[in-house]
């Protein structure tokens, strides 16, 4: 099988079911988001001082690409039953952020991110995360999507801000406070 079909030449892709929609189609770029997200989570897991959170991040990029694929699909058209992430996914990812905040310094101002190159990354996902909510909530005021995958994505942000500030303790590295 070919990975190229030519049908998207002309600007259109196709949702799960068939149904055909410009590539700019807010559908589209809701899960285009989530799949950038997926990719970054991704870079996150393969640096060796994630190898002890290796197991949740996989989990982060599986219940993403549930979350994609129930945004890529028409189920309207094609009477499919919905894909959704696990029902407890949320309260994982909130045990897994209680977990690391136990750890950390309390916050009293905000932070600028970087300070390692793996921290950066951290803060990148973590925008990215914010705008595939955005992306997903803008979807909201048209076609409803499953609540459960803003409220996964929102605590995700949280998580990966936790990430990031939890490798900086880890690793030894100052957050710059932003004393404005």
């Amino acid at each position: 099988m070919k990975i190229y079909t030519r049908t998207g030449d002309d600007g259109t892709t196709s949702l799960s079911g068939g149904k055909r929609v410009p590539k700019h189609y807010i559908r589209v770029e809701a899960y285009g988001s989530l799949d950038e997200l997926i990719a970054w989570i991704g870079l996150l897991r393969d640096h060796k001082e994630n190898s002890g959170r290796k197991e949740i991040l996989i989990y982060i990029q599986e219940q993403l690409m549930i979350c994609a694929a129930s945004l890529a699909s028409d189920y309207r058209e094609n009477k499919q039953k919905k894909l959704l992430p696990d029902a407890d996914s949320v309260s994982i990812l909130e045990k897994e952020i209680d977990k690391i905040e136990a750890t950390l310094p309390p916050l009293d101002k905000l932070i600028l991110p970087g300070g390692n190159i793996l921290i950066s990354y951290c803060h990148i996902a973590r925008c990215v995360c914010r705008r595939a909510e955005r992306a997903v909530m803008r979807l909201n005021e048209t076609e409803k999507s499953p609540e459960i995958i803003n409220k996964f994505l929102n605590r995700l942000s949280d998580y990966l801000f936790v990430l990031s500030r939890k490798i900086s303790l880890d690793l030894d590295i100052e957050e710059i406070k932003w004393s404005v």
